[in-house]
């Protein structure tokens, strides 16, 4: 097998979200196998200290500045080899705790920015003829978990790859989505310090016994990103510890008694 084709040497990815937890391990993996990282991020301050050759500030919840932000990068420099939409934002709710403002920003931020970020790109790579679309959605896009408005900006990512694979494949445009579980990012610092005990009730449904490393999603994408995934676009690829595989919780206590 050709080792290369796994790599990224000369191409150049954009990844929205850079300053995250996952957004830092994406760069991290990208600069790995050889990529040029553009990173974009909310501010400045957020992409500090990353392996960057160029940076986009927009904020994601304003669809309108986005679209803008990302115009202007594409005339000075045209488009990325791979764009890996990353950047989202929730907050732990049930429909008890839904209203109309909590649903629009979550659907603000979640889908309506990654298309205003997207889609300008998309139609780039159709006119160049070739571009890899890579969109960090969730588990709760594929079953309920909780966050029933993320939940549903989620699943229409899915929906939007499917349509990009879709109706750019023609022009050599492939889409793909990685959806993480629970992954162990400095976000659950703060949980974990209000509640030491909170692993206790979440590693129990996750086969692996474990929650996700950055490090594990970032690694996907790039194979999505690579020649080695040529021949994929359209698909949706868990990255969850066994989480969507099927009910361990069930099995533990209904079969095994536990």
């Amino acid at each position: 097998m050709d080792s290369s084709v796994f790599g990224l040497n000369g191409k150049t990815v954009l990844v929205s979200g850079a300053g995250g937890g996952i957004g830092q391990a994406l760069v991290a993996s990208l600069r790995a196998a050889g990529a040029k990282v553009v990173g974009a991020d909310r501010e400045a301050s957020m992409l500090a200290g990353l392996d960057l050759v160029d940076t986009v500030l927009f904020d994601q919840a304003d669809a309108r500045g986005t679209r803008a932000s990302i115009e202007r990068y594409l005339a000075k420099s045209g488009a990325p080899d791979a764009v890996i939409a990353n950047a989202g934002f929730t907050r732990a709710e049930t429909l008890d705790q839904l209203d109309d403002a909590v649903w629009a920003a979550e659907l603000a931020i979640n889908l309506n920015g990654a298309y205003a970020m997207t889609d300008p790109i998309i139609a780039a790579m159709a006119r160049r003829g070739a571009g890899s679309l890579v969109f960090i959605a969730s588990v709760n896009g594929l079953g309920h978990y909780g966050n029933p408005a993320y939940a549903a900006a989620k699943a229409g990512l899915i929906a939007y790859a499917k349509a990009i694979a879709v109706e750019r494949g023609g022009q050599g445009v492939r889409a793909n989505v990685i959806c993480p579980g629970s992954v162990r990012t400095p976000a659950w610092d703060h949980r974990l310090e209000a509640d030491p005990g909170l692993l206790d009730n979440v590693l129990p449904h996750y086969p692996l016994g474990r929650m996700v490393l950055p490090a594990e999603v970032a690694n996907a994408a790039v194979f999505f990103c690579s020649d080695a995934a040529s021949g994929i676009t359209g698909t949706v690829l868990p990255v969850d510890a066994g989480l969507t595989a099927g009910n361990l919780r069930f099995v533990d206590d209904v079969l095994r008694g536990k």
